[in-house]
C-alpha cells in the first residue's frame, strides 16, 4: 500500500531534522568554536536561519563599530576611558557581551552535537567547550580587572570636580583647551620624605613647557638650594617675602637652609597655613606661584611624584635606557661623610631598573657641579621614561602602572581634561624635546641670590625668540675704505638645547 500524503511529509519533516545531526563529532565541536569568532555562523550552520542572521549582523555591527571608534573617534573613546562612571558601564557591558558569548558557544554545540554519540566523543566535548568558555570568563575577568585599574587611578590621581585649588586656570568646556593654552607649563615636582627627614622636600624641581600645537618641549630646571624665591605682586606671599623667600635678619653671605627652594614646600604652609585659599596640596600650589614669577611663565598645572616611588615606576615599566657618561654614586651623603655603596658604571644605552634609575636622577655625592649634574640627569631620566612609555607597554603592563601611579603621583589636572592631555601626550612623544639652560655662572654662582630677572629674559627669548634687528645702514658715506679682510662673527649660543644631543654618550666628568 502507497504511503499518505501526511506520512510522506511526516517522513520528510524527520529528514530535514535529522540530516543537521549528520556529522561527525569533531566537526560539530570545530564549528562551533570557530563560531566564537563571529557569533550567528553556527546557528546558520544548524539551520537556525533566523537567529543566525539576527547574530551575524548584530556581530557585524559590533565589529563595526568597535573598528569605527578606534580608527575615527580615537579621542572620544580615550575620554570615554578616562570618565570613571563610563568605566563602570564598560564594565558592565563586558560583562554581558562575555555571559552572552558563551550562551551562543554552548546552545551552539548543542544544536550542531550529533544525537548519538559515544561517551567518550561526548566527554571531550564537553571538557573542550568548559576550556573555551574558561579562557572567556579569564580574558574577560583580565580585562574587567584592567578597567578597575584605570578607574582607580583616575579618581585616587587626577583631581574631580571637587577639587580646590586657586592656582588652577579657568577653561572653557565649549571651546578647544588647547586653543585656550596654546603653551602649556606644567610644574614637575620629585618630593623626598625619605629616611631622616622631617617632612617633605621637593628636591627635583622643573618646569615642562609645552607647545600645544606641536608639542615641541622645553624642560627647565631650578637647583634646590635657590634663595629669595620670588612672588607676584598682587600674591598675599608678597607682603610677607617682598624680596623673595628669605631672612634678612641673618647674615646673607651664610647659608639658610630652611629658605631653600627645596624647603617651601613644607614650610611655608606650616607657618601660613590657608594663605593662598583652599587647596588640596599647598606646598604645590605655593611653588607653582613662585616658580612661575621666577621664570616669567604662567604655570597652569603641577605633577609630584614620589622620588622613592619612581623606582616602582620604572619597574613597571620594565625599566629605562640611560647613557652614563661618568660614575654616578649609589647612595652616599656628603653632609654625614657617609660614602655610597656602589658606582653606576659609565657606558652608553644602559638599562637600569627600579633602584639604579632612581639614584641615575638623584645620586650626587663628591660629583663635580653636583646639582646641576643632577638635573642635567633628571632631564635625561625624564625622556627615557617619555620615550619607554609607548602605548604598547603601558598596556602590557597597566596594572602594575596603575598601581604605582595611585601611590607615587599627586596632580591638579581635572579629569574632565585628561582625554585633552593624552592626546597631547602623543604630540610630545614624537616631538622635539630641550632644555633651557638657565646660566649657572651669570645667574646663580651660589644660589644665594640668583639672578631671576636673567633667567625669565632667557626663558622667554628661547620659547619666544625675537627676530634679529635689520642693520640699518649708515646716512653718511666713510671717509676710508672698508677693509676687505674676514671680520669676526659671534654666534650666541642658544639657551635651549636639544635633549638628544646633551643625554648622548659623551664619556667625562660633568661640566
Amino acid at each position: 500500500m502507497a504511503p499518505s500524503r501526511a506520512q510522506r511529509s511526516s517522513r520528510s519533516s524527520r529528514a530535514r531534522r535529522v540530516r543537521p545531526r549528520r556529522r561527525s563529532a569533531f566537526s560539530a565541536l570545530a564549528i562551533a568554536v570557530l563560531g566564537v569568532l563571529l557569533p550567528g555562523t553556527a546557528y546558520l550552520v544548524a539551520r537556525r536561519t533566523r537567529l543566525g542572521v539576527t547574530l551575524v549582523v548584530a556581530s557585524l555591527a559590533l565589529y563595526g563599530g568597535a573598528a569605527y571608534l578606534g580608527l575615527e573617534k580615537r579621542d572620544a573613546v580615550i575620554s570615554w576611558a578616562l570618565n570613571p562612571s563610563l568605566l563602570l558601564w564598560m564594565i558592565a557591558g563586558l560583562g554581558a557581551i562575555a555571559l552572552a558569548w558563551i550562551v551562543v558557544l554552548v546552545t551552539s554545540y548543542k544544536m550542531l552535537r550529533p544525537l548519538t554519540v559515544g561517551p567518550v566523543p561526548r566527554l571531550v566535548g564537553s571538557m573542550v567547550i568548559g576550556v573555551v568558555c574558561f579562557a572567556m570568563t579569564v580574558g574577560t575577568a583580565s580585562g574587567a580587572q584592567t578597567l578597575m585599574a584605570q578607574r582607580s587611578l583616575v579618581k585616587k590621581v587626577f583631581a574631580g570636580g571637587e577639587s580646590r585649588s586657586m592656582t588652577r586656570p579657568t577653561v572653557s568646556g565649549n571651546k578647544n583647551l588647547w586653543d585656550q593654552i596654546p603653551r602649556l607649563n606644567v610644574l614637575l615636582l620629585g618630593a623626598d620624605d625619605g629616611d631622616g627627614r622631617q617632612g617633605t622636600r621637593t628636591d627635583s624641581v622643573m618646569v615642562a613647557s609645552i607647545d600645544t600645537k606641536t608639542g615641541n618641549t622645553s624642560l627647565i630646571s631650578l637647583t634646590r638650594n635657590f634663595m629669595r624665591m620670588p612672588f607676584p605682586a598682587d600674591s598675599p606671599l608678597h607682603k610677607i617675602y617682598p624680596t623673595g623667600f628669605w631672612d634678612p635678619s641673618i647674615d646673607p653671605s651664610k647659608e639658610q637652609s630652611e629658605f631653600y627652594l627645596d624647603a617651601m614646600y613644607r614650610n611655608i604652609p606650616k607657618q601660613h597655613p590657608g594663605i593662598l585659599g583652599p587647596s588640596d596640596n599647598e606646598g604645590a600650589d605655593i611653588l607653582k606661584v613662585s616658580v612661575g614669577e621666577a621664570l616669567g611663565l604662567k604655570i597652569h598645572y603641577y605633577v609630584q611624584v614620589d622620588l622613592a616611588g619612581f623606582a616602582q615606576l620604572v619597574e613597571a615599566l620594565g625599566g629605562i635606557t640611560v647613557n652614563i657618561n661618568y660614575p654616578v654614586p649609589v647612595g652616599g651623603s656628603d653632609d654625614d661623610k657617609v660614602p655610597p655603596s656602589r658606582y653606576l658604571q659609565p657606558g652608553p644605552n644602559k638599562h637600569l631598573m627600579g633602584t639604579d634609575a632612581l639614584w641615575f636622577a638623584r645620586g650626587r655625592y663628591r660629583v663635580p657641579t653636583a646639582d646641576l649634574a643632577r638635573q642635567a640627569r633628571q632631564r635625561c631620566a625624564v625622556k627615557a621614561l617619555v620615550e619607554r612609555a609607548t602605548p604598547q607597554n603601558v598596556l602590557t603592563n597597566f596594572e602594575a602602572v596603575a598601581a604605582a601611579g595611585e601611590k607615587l603621583v599627586r596632580t591638579d589636572i581635572p579629569q574632565k581634561l585628561l582625554g585633552d592631555f593624552v592626546s597631547l601626550g602623543e604630540r610630545v612623544k614624537t616631538a622635539k624635546i630641550s632644555n633651557i639652560d638657565l646660566d649657572k655662572k651669570k645667574n646663580f654662582p651660589n644660589g644665594r641670590n640668583p639672578n631671576y630677572a636673567g633667567m625669565r629674559e632667557i626663558v622667554a627669548q628661547a620659547l619666544n625668540p625675537k627676530p634679529a634687528t635689520p642693520h640699518t645702514p649708515a646716512t653718511t658715506k666713510p671717509t676710508t675704505r672698508p677693509s676687505t679682510a674676514a671680520q669676526p662673527r659671534t654666534t650666541p649660543k642658544p639657551a635651549a638645547d636639544d635633549l638628544t644631543s646633551a643625554c648622548a654618550y659623551n664619556p667625562g666628568p660633568p661640566g
